[in-house]
């Protein structure tokens, strides 16, 4: 078989693991990859301060204010069995900007499907696990396969960089996807001063 039609069968094969896995439950985490390279990243000015707040009591926190989260902070991507659904530096940049600012993609809802894995919004296609400090301790492997939940991060990611507010992110995503996915993830409506 020549190599050209090798890829282009791995490309579809790929392609519809993604399809599969964007709506099934993860039944297990892979191990983690070797430390990627740091990867520059543009900060936007936003009024924020550095401790992470909560909305109420539950145990599931509500991000108003981004964790100060270092490069040596944020772990190895994850090991997946499946090709990534963008060029890994995009999905490398978006993983990032979910471990330093849940406060802007915990307001992104997600249109994949996700919500049956238990995702309530998309910082929960990255990052499964973080630390009292708010470090990601774990990957949300879904992620790296998943171009809807790669597409709306990047645009959030974008979106922050130019110095929009959450409100106006959220209503950008939504207009862009909520007619074109049937499905999205219960995400509280973006409130205040965001």
């Amino acid at each position: 078989m020549s190599s050209a039609r090798l890829a282009l069968r791995l490309l579809v094969l790929g392609g519809m693991v993604c399809v599969a896995s964007c709506s099934k439950p993860s039944s297990s985490t892979p191990p983690p990859a070797a430390a990627p390279p740091p990867v520059a990243q543009a900060e936007a000015p936003h009024e924020h301060a550095a401790a992470p707040a909560t909305a109420d009591s539950s145990a599931e926190k509500v991000w108003l204010q981004p964790p100060a989260i270092a490069d040596a902070d944020i772990p190895p991507m994850p090991v997946v069995p499946f090709a990534a659904a963008r060029p890994m530096e995009i999905v490398r940049a978006v993983y990032v900007f979910a471990a330093k600012h849940p406060e802007v993609l915990s307001h992104m809802p997600c249109f994949c499907g996700c919500e049956t894995r238990g995702h309530k919004h998309n910082a929960d296609c990255f990052v499964a696990a973080r630390d009292a400090q708010g470090r990601p301790t774990a990957w949300e492997p879904h992620g790296v396969g998943c171009a809807i939940c790669i597409d709306v991060a990047h645009e959030a990611m974008q979106m922050y960089a130019s110095g929009a507010s959450i409100a106006d992110m959220r209503a950008t995503i939504e207009r862009k996807y909520r007619s074109s996915f049937p499905s999205m993830t219960p995400t509280p409506p973006v409130t205040g001063g965001q």
